[in-house]
């Protein structure tokens, strides 16, 4: 006896198969000469390639935190001190 939810499960797996099946294939090395060319268009607008403006910066920072700054001055002189 099947219970009806791995029928609807089955079903569900031989409709998904059924669409990968009947997608359009297209070769690795078409696709990869695609992407390059897409990037280089692109490389201008990219925010990882060229960087954002501090000024426009929604996370950046506005003070720092004077414990820290503080923290990074004294502790190579305490290392200093400890060898």
């Amino acid at each position: 006896m099947c219970s009806s939810s791995s029928v609807v499960q089955a079903q569900k797996l031989v409709d998904q198969l059924r669409l990968e099946a009947s997608m359009e294939r297209i070769k690795i090395s078409l696709t990869a000469a695609d992407l390059v060319q897409y990037c280089q268009d692109h490389k201008r607008s990219d925010p990882l390639l060229t960087g954002i403006a501090a000024s426009s910066n929604p996370f950046k920072d506005k003070k720092t935190c004077v414990l820290l700054r503080q923290t990074k001055i004294i502790q190579p002189y305490v290392l200093h001190l400890r060898s």
